[in-house]
């Protein structure tokens, strides 16, 4: 038992850690027309956000904090939806999920 002779190499071999992607990025989920239909979307509804925000003065508001309301909940849930398919969360969650979600 000196020199870890108990200890013999196994036959099986080693698997190779998976090549991790920057940031966990990954397009398979959203191919061919989905990926640039979900950027445009998320980019219109910031500019609908920031168009919002320019706003100095209005006389009746309720419109406006609707708009405000609407295009940030747009915004954030298209951002949602965008690094949830563009992740590894995606595959952490499972499909069920995301589709129940």
């Amino acid at each position: 038992m000196e020199s870890g002779a108990v200890y013999n190499d196994t036959t099986e071999p080693r698997a190779k850690a998976p090549r991790r992607r920057l940031f966990g990025c990954t397009l398979r989920h959203l191919r061919g027309w989905r990926l640039p239909a979900k950027v445009v979307q998320t980019i219109f509804s910031f500019v609908a956000v920031v168009c919002e925000e320019i706003v100095d003065e209005c006389s009746t508001c309720g419109g406006l904090y609707f708009f405000e309301f609407i295009s940030c909940t747009a915004f954030l849930l298209s951002l949602l939806i965008l690094c949830m398919y563009c992740t590894e969360l995606y595959e952490s969650l499972g499909e069920d999920k995301v589709q129940k979600l």
